[in-house]
């Protein structure tokens, strides 16, 4: 009894707004921001998001409000992630490639009562705001981020012209705000809508207590240390960068903004700022080991990167190695605050030969400190497969980074976390050494004639291919066979090759009945975050029909 009294009398709710506090202090002066030509300290983030609240508070903002943003990687989007939750309301960051008409069903789901507008954005959401104008909703408060001095109108409720600017907002707010702390580390500090590759977006709820303990985590697998030079390649839209919006925050790091992501930005800004850490999906990777000469630069020093969002082909880890950078390999979900696991690297695989080392680091190891527990099971029986890297089952996972569940929807939730822990719908197999591998979501792995194929495992030897650019398997339909795998594939720039080549590389080195059996040259559509929309390719594939009919050849 005396020990319980004492720990709850010690009891001070987690959340990640105590990382900005102490950084205020350790790192006053030291720079947070970059952007372009324009420089933050943590002493200024910190007045900065404390102004924001108070202006958000003065237009009526409160606890368990929804404050909308639709923003790219720029400082006022880092600056949301400390102003919103200060006042207890949750963020909600939107996908900026959504059009506008998602973007109306995302605001009008979320009730949010405030959205700010990158000023690049706001043909998006004036077009959304309109669509919400006909539907039975009240509209949100619309506020715009530019990167222009002068105030510009914005329009609240299809008819109200207001001057609502966000720099203008945030040098008449009162920097004296008293943050409302969370009274309990399980309350939500912000919402993330799904990226919608197999289904419309769901909103995913983070707890504060979760928000820190990821971030903490991330920085722990990442070998982020003091001070780190942070490059913002992933979309802070998504999972709330990772959670590193937060994190950086922990470490007193600088924050890098960039609003346009090609090789030749990351590779200027690595030079020009001396980037020690970036992230991105295997999509972000590929672009850097296909960056032509011109572009390249040498790195500085060791530059870290955190890959994750899709299983990352072995030979893109392979190239990414010989170019100097320091590959992490994560796995994981929205409903896990984005990195779940990873690929923990051993010392007695340093002798391995490239593709070997590769080949090891592209599988998704095991969950990160702050994960309680992932499993292999069989989603049935819930008891889990054994670890002969062969039986494949349902990745799950269980433990304080698993989301609070999804916002007004309870069915679903309930599914999700049936038994006690979180279904994500992958399936993979778990090694001899403990470490698991993704094979396949359940809704790509392809059936033919009675044999499971891996579409990951063929994507991985497609982009060995030197033509090959990007590539995406799934499954078309077979009158004899029931599927067969149908291969999408971008070549690269100026290369010409045939769709029997293709075929013929995979036969050499698959078994003959994982091969594809027909190959479609088009640029793959893509989520922001890096992911193949597979089921807009599954849609393509199966009006195709089938190959043969069923007297045809069953070759």
């Amino acid at each position: 009894m005396e020990g319980s009294i004492r720990c709850s009398a010690n009891y001070v709710p987690l959340t990640p707004l105590s990382f900005l506090e102490r950084a205020a202090v350790v790192y006053a002066d030291r720079t947070s921001v970059i952007y372009g030509g324009t420089t933050y300290t943590w002493k200024q983030t910190r007045d900065r998001c404390l102004r924001l609240a108070s202006a958000l508070a003065a237009l009526g903002v409160s606890c368990r409000d929804v404050v909308a943003v639709l923003a790219a990687n720029i400082p006022a989007m880092y600056e949301l992630h400390f102003g919103v939750p200060m006042t207890g309301a949750l963020l909600c960051t939107l996908n900026t490639r959504h059009d506008s008409a998602m973007v109306s069903i995302l605001l009008k789901h979320s009730e949010a009562k405030v959205l700010f507008v990158d000023s690049h954005l706001l043909e998006i959401a004036q077009g959304a705001l309109k669509l919400l104008s006909k539907s039975n909703t009240n509209l949100p408060i619309m506020i715009l981020i530019s990167d222009l001095d002068d105030s510009i109108h914005v329009v609240r409720g299809g008819d109200v012209s207001i001057n609502l600017e966000y720099e203008s907002l945030l040098q008449t707010a009162p920097p004296n705000f008293e943050i409302k702390w969370p009274k309990d580390e399980c309350d939500p500090i912000s919402i993330n809508y799904t990226s919608g590759t197999t289904s419309r977006p769901k909103g995913v709820i983070y707890s504060h207590r979760g928000a820190y303990l990821n971030a903490l985590a991330t920085i722990l697998f990442n070998d982020i240390t003091t001070m780190p030079v942070y490059l913002w390649t992933v979309p802070m839209f998504h999972c709330n960068g990772w959670c590193l919006a937060w994190g950086m925050a922990a470490q007193g790091g600088i924050n890098v903004c960039l609003r346009d992501i090609t090789a030749k930005t990351i590779f200027d800004n690595i030079a020009l700022h001396k980037v020690t850490h970036l992230g991105g999906a295997p999509t972000v990777l590929n672009m850097i080991i296909n960056a032509p000469v011109t572009v390249r630069k040498p790195l500085p020093g060791k530059v870290g990167v955190m890959t994750g969002a899709a299983p990352p082909p072995a030979y893109v880890l392979s190239k990414m190695e010989e170019l100097g950078f320091v590959v992490s390999h994560a796995y994981g979900l929205t409903e896990t605050y984005g990195p779940a696991t990873v690929c923990t690297w051993r010392p007695e695989w340093d002798t391995l030969p490239l593709e070997e080392k590769a080949r090891l680091k592209a599988r998704q190891g095991l969950q990160h400190i702050g994960m309680e527990a992932i499993d292999i099971k069989d989603p049935v029986t819930m008891k889990s497969v054994p670890a002969d890297g062969r039986t494949m089952g349902e990745v799950m996972f269980r433990g304080n980074t698993v989301m609070n569940g999804y916002y007004k929807d309870l069915h679903a939730t309930n599914d999700a976390m049936y038994g006690g822990w979180y279904h994500s719908g992958d399936l993979g197999v778990r090694h001899p050494d403990g470490y698991i591998q993704i094979k396949d979501r359940s809704k790509d792995i392809i059936i033919s004639g009675g044999e499971n194929i891996s579409s990951i495992e063929v994507e991985s030897l497609l982009f060995s291919h030197p033509a090959v650019l990007e590539a995406a398997v799934v499954a078309r339909p077979d009158d004899y066979w029931g599927e067969t795998p149908c291969a999408f594939i971008k070549l690269k720039d100026g290369v010409k090759i045939g769709a029997e080549d293709i075929i013929k590389f995979c036969r050499a080195r698959l078994p003959h009945y994982m091969a594809p059996r027909t190959i479609v040259f088009e640029d793959l559509p893509k989520t922001s975050t890096g992911k193949t929309q597979k089921f807009v390719l599954r849609e393509r594939a199966k009006a195709m029909g089938s190959i043969f009919s069923k007297g045809g050849s069953k070759l």
